[in-house]
């Protein structure tokens, strides 16, 4: 029974932040009292693959739900192939300043600022080990990100920090290079920088490949606000230093599809249905100058199975959801297997 559509208007009463913490708490609390299937959707596994590695179903878990790897045997109960966790930065840091969490009901949206709050990268790889979903072989992408108060010219240390960090417990990595809510961070997805960006990470990863005789996935996560030239430019460059995946995307700048409702104004980075097309054309766009070579995963706006199979049709091969959870609850990840099974 899907009991999510009548505790919805209780937990939409609560502040939007405030909502999300007790959500996550009561999921660990069911687990930890054996308690998971009461909630646990039916889902639907078809064993597929992401960047080489066995998944049991094609829908994963997008990363900022579970910033610091607390709830991980939680979330994995719910049914999904895989999942990921941060973004983290390497040292911890209390993000911006409340508020920076809002919904947007009748866009069926959230609009954050959260600001990589996180405990850093060092107590996120702790908490993988320990969780039973890691030891049972799950599927774990690490988000990996800068801290705040390191210069967007020194950014590339922070991220060879992350990978270094997280590379022996990852299943992949994912480089988060497009949150609006870092200062100049989507600066790193143009010219040089990513280049520079993308080199490094590259030549790092093949040391990191030696000392632990394993090779762990490289993602990178981009905007739904780029052009096609700066598309065409991505491509190019995940081509050139074999990056192993691209996530696309993540949320938006643009109030277009929100103006005039309440919050719409608020900065932050917007998620949910209004995310939906410019998402997909993002993925179209990178399927057709990719063609095939590096897997898609496609994410923004998915609230049903079929938008999750419009992301296949797209050109994704597997997607990721998040903002959808907030207003359809664990239901949505029995949705989307069941579509993309058919798919």
């Amino acid at each position: 029974m899907n009991l999510y559509p009548l505790i919805r208007p209780w937990l939409f009463s609560m502040d939007a932040e405030t909502a999300h913490h007790f959500t996550l708490n009561s999921l660990k609390r069911t687990h930890d009292w054996g308690l998971s299937s009461l909630i646990r959707p039916s889902v639907i596994n078809k064993t597929s693959n992401l960047c080489g590695i066995a998944i049991p179903n094609r829908v994963g878990l997008a990363a900022g739900l579970d910033k610091d790897g607390k709830y991980i045997d939680a979330l994995a109960d719910l049914g999904f192939g895989f999942i990921e966790i941060g973004t983290v930065t390497p040292l911890a840091q209390p993000g911006n300043p409340l508020p920076r969490m809002f919904r947007l009901p009748h866009a069926q949206a959230l609009i954050n600022r959260m600001g990589f709050n996180n405990d850093g990268v060092l107590a996120c790889v702790d908490r993988v080990k320990q969780s039973r979903f890691y030891k049972n072989g799950g599927v774990i992408g690490l988000n990996i990100g800068k801290n705040a108060q390191t210069p967007i010219e020194e950014a590339v240390n922070d991220y060879l920090i992350g990978l270094r960090t997280v590379y022996p417990v990852a299943s992949y990595i994912t480089v988060n290079i497009s949150s609006p809510n870092t200062k100049n961070l989507r600066a790193l997805q143009s010219g040089d920088d990513l280049d520079h960006l993308l080199a490094s990470l590259a030549k790092e990863k093949q040391i990191l490949r030696q000392q632990y005789q394993k090779s762990c996935p490289l993602l990178l996560k981009i905007a739904p606000d780029l052009d096609d030239e700066q598309i065409d430019h991505i491509s190019k460059l995940l081509i050139r230093y074999e990056i192993d995946g691209v996530i696309a995307t993540n949320t938006t700048i643009s109030r277009e599809k929100v103006a005039g409702l309440k919050y719409s104004e608020e900065t932050g980075g917007l998620s949910g249905q209004p995310v939906f097309e410019a998402s997909n054309r993002v993925i179209r766009v990178l399927n057709q100058h990719l063609r095939q070579q590096i897997p898609i995963i496609g994410v923004g706006g998915i609230l049903n199975g079929a938008d999750a199979k419009a992301k296949i049709n797209a050109g994704a091969h597997c997607v990721q959801v998040y903002t959808g959870l907030i207003y359809k609850g664990p239901q949505l990840i029995a949705d989307c297997t069941l579509a993309l099974s058919q798919a």
